[in-house]
């Protein structure tokens, strides 16, 4: 054990600093921008604030309130900790807290106060009909949802809500384009929906927030500190760190996982692209390729199963769609995903001779697996429970519990008291982007469901689509990166699934593929020039130009842009058969095994040579003919239709067979190692 620590310190010499990382995440990550307290009594205060809200949640898991007054206390407490943790600008002194935000510390906290105190009163003798000091009130707290919206996610988030917002107020004006037009909607119309009722600020979204998203959070904080980062970064390099480029696959593969565990593809690429950025740097790629990479990989990562950044849990929330139907659906489509990924990697070290790390480097699986293997079992005990039908939010639980047990068999992943605690109040911390940016969507979801807002959305891309399936899954892609672009990958499912998805389901596309769809894109505008916060953090740890970077990113995620189509028009790869399923079908039969098979080899084989052509590599070289040629083929491959594929198939082995023959005549001594 200890040759293999000196060899995974000899790797690990590059990484940038701690410094380093947290300008980088400050930088493109506004949730990062927090106080850092000079008094000791300070610190402890806000701990205790932030372990209580944790504990809070561990204690409604099994003794829920009634939804209002359980969301509402979730939203209070949460905007009360970043009123604490987050200052007013950029520039404010963050060693102490300004005294106004002390005020808004205890407004925030009122909010919730007031409607436990009079929900009986609220839901009984008034029916919902809001009073003075109802609407007053329900202003306040929009507006503190606002402003903690803009301290954690920046300005873009507050800005889109603030647009839905005045449309209620404007949508009976002559002016209005007539299928914008509604009645005429007063304060306590708006702000009762809002605030009195679960259809506003306290919507689905915070519902599923309360519920298991912050467990789920709180779960990913308990693994962190086991261990399980490390573990990952060990295990990708033991297995993939001496190959062809073997620093970037291990970037993909350690990041792939830990993307799907935290959701968070910013604070992910400067996690793990701290280490894995400068190795790829060290054995040759580009500044750019490197930063993009991490970048692909992270982003990608909420879209791999099982837990997909939490947003399986909320796609099944949302969709009535079981659990383990949606993590099977998305197991092919993800593995595509990274597999394109991988062979990008691999052909642009053939094609640069990329060599990868001396094994004598490198730490080795066993000696990996011995000291912290054991790190997986709570993940494994979470699906089973997952596919046992325990409820989410019990399952999350349950697996807390896990990790501090399982984590106690070694002493190197043992988590003291002070150790849980931490993860009780980094848990918290780490949970307040997702619950103010689901407080905010619930803005949009009010006015949505007040004024019908979301059928106009609908009808006009369905008017742009013209009838044309094709053109209305293209523009529904475009809406849903527009609507994802700046967000974390939870609240851009829960708007783009309210706002362009029901188009889809004008054409009979089940909800299952439609919601897939549209969360796919929703995440990849985090790679998507000109708002891609991941490629440009990526950009901010390699030294590259951000903008390079993006568009890298975008080429390397070419496959995630091709996927959602292809499920659509053959849902098998989804492993579903959706051939006579209803609009809103929940249950959808298993596809035949044949049909998996076919669409999978085929689509397997697609990918390969569609990164190869857009690398320009294979086993040597190819020209910009060849290129193009062999694009094409892979397309014909991966579009699921037996003509398509029976031309792909020559297409792409015809290149592939002139390819190795070229490689014989430049190059007889050759040798590319494998994958």
């Amino acid at each position: 054990m200890k040759d293999s620590k000196k060899q995974h310190d000899r790797v690990e010499k590059d990484e940038i600093s701690e410094d380093k990382k947290a300008e980088i995440l400050e930088k493109y990550d506004a949730e990062s921008k927090v106080r850092h307290f000079a008094s000791k009594k300070t610190v402890l205060v806000v701990s205790a604030v932030a372990i209580l809200y944790s504990l809070f949640h561990l204690y409604v898991t099994f003794n829920p309130m009634p939804a209002l007054q359980q969301r509402s206390v979730h939203v209070a407490v949460g905007l009360a900790l970043i009123f604490l943790l987050y200052p007013t600008t950029k520039n404010q002194d963050r060693s102490k807290i300004a005294w106004y935000d002390w005020i808004l510390f205890v407004l925030a906290l009122g909010s919730a106060g007031y409607l436990i105190m009079e929900y009986q009163d609220i839901v009984t003798s008034r029916g919902g009909i809001p009073n003075t000091t109802d609407i007053v009130l329900a202003i306040l707290t929009v507006l503190l949802v606002l402003e903690g919206a803009r301290r954690v996610t920046g300005i873009i988030l507050p800005i889109l809500a603030l647009v839905f917002l005045a449309y209620p107020f404007f949508s009976h004006m002559s002016w209005m384009p007539i299928k914008m037009m509604t009645r005429p909607y007063d304060l306590g119309d708006i702000f009762g929906q809002l605030y009195l009722k679960t259809e506003g600020l306290y919507s689905t979204a915070i519902g599923a927030s309360v519920n298991f998203i912050f467990l789920f959070i709180l779960f990913g904080a308990f693994l962190a500190r086991s261990g399980m980062g490390q573990f990952f970064n060990d295990l990708a390099l033991a297995l993939a760190g001496h190959k062809q480029g073997g620093p970037a696959k291990v970037a993909v593969i350690s990041s792939g996982f830990m993307g799907s565990i935290n959701g968070a593809a910013v604070a992910n690429v400067v996690g793990t692209g701290a280490f894995t950025i400068p190795l790829m740097k060290r054995i040759g790629y580009s500044k750019n390729f490197a930063g993009a990479v991490e970048a692909s990989a992270s982003v990608g990562g909420q879209i791999l199963p099982p837990i997909m950044g939490a947003s399986a849990f909320i796609m099944a929330e949302t969709t009535g769609v079981a659990y383990g139907t949606i993590a099977l659906a998305a197991l092919i489509p993800a593995v595509l995903y990274f597999l394109a990924v991988i062979m990008q990697v691999h052909f642009r070290a053939g094609r640069e001779n990329l060599k990868g790390i001396p094994k004598a480097d490198l730490p080795r699986v066993g000696a990996i697996m011995k000291e912290r293997g054991h790190l997986l079992l709570p993940i494994v005990f979470l699906i089973v429970l997952l596919y046992q039908g325990v409820p989410i939010g019990h399952a999350a639980f349950y697996t807390i519990v896990s990790t501090v047990v399982v984590a106690a068999l070694r002493k190197t992943t043992r988590m003291s008291f002070m150790d849980i605690l931490h993860a009780l109040n980094d848990g918290a911390r780490q949970s307040l982007s997702v619950m103010v940016a689901c407080a905010v969507v619930g803005i949009i979801i009010g006015v949505v469901s007040l004024t019908s807002f979301g059928n106009v959305m609908t009808s006009s891309i369905a008017s742009l689509g013209a009838g044309s399936l094709f053109l209305t899954l293209f523009f529904t892609m475009i809406a849903s990166m527009i609507l994802g672009m700046g967000l974390p990958s939870i609240p851009a499912y829960i708007i783009t699934a309210t706002m362009a998805a029901p188009a889809l389901a004008e054409f009979g596309i089940p909800i299952l593929i439609a919601h897939m769809f549209v969360f796919y894109f929703g995440i990849f505008a985090n790679i998507t020039p000109p708002v891609a916060l991941a490629a440009f953090a990526g950009a901010g740890i390699s030294g590259g130009d951000p903008m390079r970077t993006g568009f890298t990113a975008l080429k390397l995620s070419a496959a995630g842009f091709l996927i959602p189509y292809l499920f659509v028009y053959n849902p098998a790869m989804l492993m579903i058969d959706a051939t006579d399923a209803a609009v809103n079908a929940k249950e959808f039969p298993m596809a035949s095994a044949l049909d998996i098979a076919l669409i999978s080899i085929t689509a397997v084989v697609g990918i390969i040579a569609l990164s190869a052509s857009i690398e320009g590599y294979f086993r040597t070289s190819l020209n910009a003919l060849l290129r193009i040629v062999l694009g094409a083929g892979a397309l014909m491959m991966i579009i699921p239709e037996t003509f398509t594929d029976i031309a792909g198939v020559i297409i792409v082995t015809s290149i592939f067979i002139l390819n190795f023959i070229q490689e014989k005549k430049e190059k007889p001594n050759n040798i590319n190692i494998g994958v």
